[in-house]
């Protein structure tokens, strides 16, 4: 059994599913993700969509030098921002299977949020790149691990 370094406080109420050595890129996906945290399960779907078709904007954090600055960004604090297009498909297929696995577990889909993300660096893939007299240099690829946890919310409010 692997260890989680994040454990949901009520097992019953939540859902997780997991991405293994993805081929995306890590600084992306990582803020990507960052951008969904929190948000409701259909909030982030359509987020997600709307960044691959460039409707809405990732704003990049801590990964933000050498990114351009967009004036979609206007109503944010942020000035770069970018559309990583195949992370928010990545980020959207696990997503969806997380979906499924509330499904599974009978937790009313309307009130699940993204309770927590994270993505993990994966070992980086090597090949070669051939350059002027004779040299070879590495070219490497850099893919991640995504995990993801939905957490369903209640509606009551604690009275102490």
């Amino acid at each position: 059994m692997s260890k989680n370094s994040y454990l949901a406080t009520n097992p019953d109420k939540s859902c997780k599913a997991i991405g293994r050595d993805l081929r995306v890129h890590f600084k992306n996906t990582r803020e990507t993700a960052a951008a969904i945290k929190g948000m409701s399960l259909s909030r982030a779907k359509k987020f997600l969509e709307n960044v691959s078709e460039k409707k809405e904007i990732v704003p990049f954090v801590r990964y933000r030098y050498g990114t351009g600055r967009k004036s979609q960004l206007k109503n944010t604090k942020n000035t770069n921002g970018r559309w990583p297009k195949k992370s928010s498909e990545n980020l959207l297929k696990i997503l969806k299977n997380a979906e499924a696995n509330a499904k599974r577990k009978n937790l009313n889909i309307n009130t699940l949020f993204i309770g927590n993300i994270q993505v993990n660096k994966a070992m980086k893939g090597q090949r070669r790149t051939f350059r002027a007299h004779g040299r070879i240099n590495a070219f490497l690829s850099h893919p991640c691990h995504i995990n993801l946890w939905l957490i369903q919310k209640d509606n009551h409010i604690p009275i102490f």
